[in-house]
């Protein structure tokens, strides 16, 4: 994945390469970056030009650098819109509506071109994901990061850049608001049911299939949300 630098400016060599890996899709967000002395090698460079791309792309928000001094792929988009659309949503709960709407039309196209896209580790990737979340259902341990894992796993098999750092930047928005609405076993067990149903129109490579199954999977996430509304305001 990475090539040694042979260019004369070594830390924007360095850069380059990162910067074309994310754009190309081959470096996701949420993906870690080996440990400073394996980069070493792969780039075959010394520790201060290494030192200085990688601090320069945190700079520019294309890696971030977490308390544990590990250097994540980092959502191009994620500091201008999470925060703001989780604390909007958390201010006035009728935009979970705007958000649910707006999936549709970008998940439904995701389904859509998942099923024309999807490599067999993409497959594989959304069939552990789902196992995960029946596992940790059944278990009664928290199932909430695997249900986003699977929204974002979607997306991921578009192969479009774009598209996955656009998930990837509402992914604790979508986590949180499912956490909030499915908490009895019942409904969160036809959840894993829509998802098995959307996987298996994207493992069979049938485009339609796939958006119409994740339209109804949204659908009824809506209803719920709704009914989860009306039995708030009226307790």
């Amino acid at each position: 994945m990475f090539k040694p630098i042979k260019h004369a400016k070594v830390s924007d060599e360095i850069m380059n390469q990162i910067k074309s890996l994310i754009s190309e899709g081959v470096l996701k967000p949420g993906d870690q970056l080996p440990p400073e002395r394996e980069l070493i090698k792969l780039f075959g460079v010394s520790r201060p030009p290494l030192r200085e791309a990688l601090k320069s792309l945190v700079a520019m928000g294309f890696l971030e650098v977490n308390p544990a001094k590990r250097t994540f792929v980092k959502s191009v988009i994620s500091e201008r819109v999470e925060y703001p659309l989780s604390l909007l949503i958390k201010t006035d709960t009728q935009k979970i509506f705007d958000l649910i709407e707006v999936r549709k039309a970008m998940e439904a196209w995701s389904a859509f071109h998942a099923a024309k896209r999807a490599t067999e580790q993409d497959i594989k990737q959304l069939e552990s994901i789902i196992k995960g979340m029946r596992e940790a259902s059944e278990k009664g341990r928290s199932w909430e990061r695997d249900d986003a894992d699977f929204h974002l796993a979607i997306a991921q098999a578009t192969h479009n850049t774009i598209q996955t750092h656009i998930m990837s930047t509402i992914y604790d928005v979508l986590r949180e608001s499912v956490a909030r609405v499915f908490t009895d076993r019942a409904k969160v067990k036809k959840l894993l049911q829509q998802h098995y149903r959307i996987f298996i129109a994207i493992k069979h490579h049938a485009p339609e299939k796939a958006r119409a199954r994740t339209l109804e999977h949204l659908d009824y996430v809506d209803s719920e949300v709704k009914a989860f509304k009306n039995q708030k305001s009226s307790s």
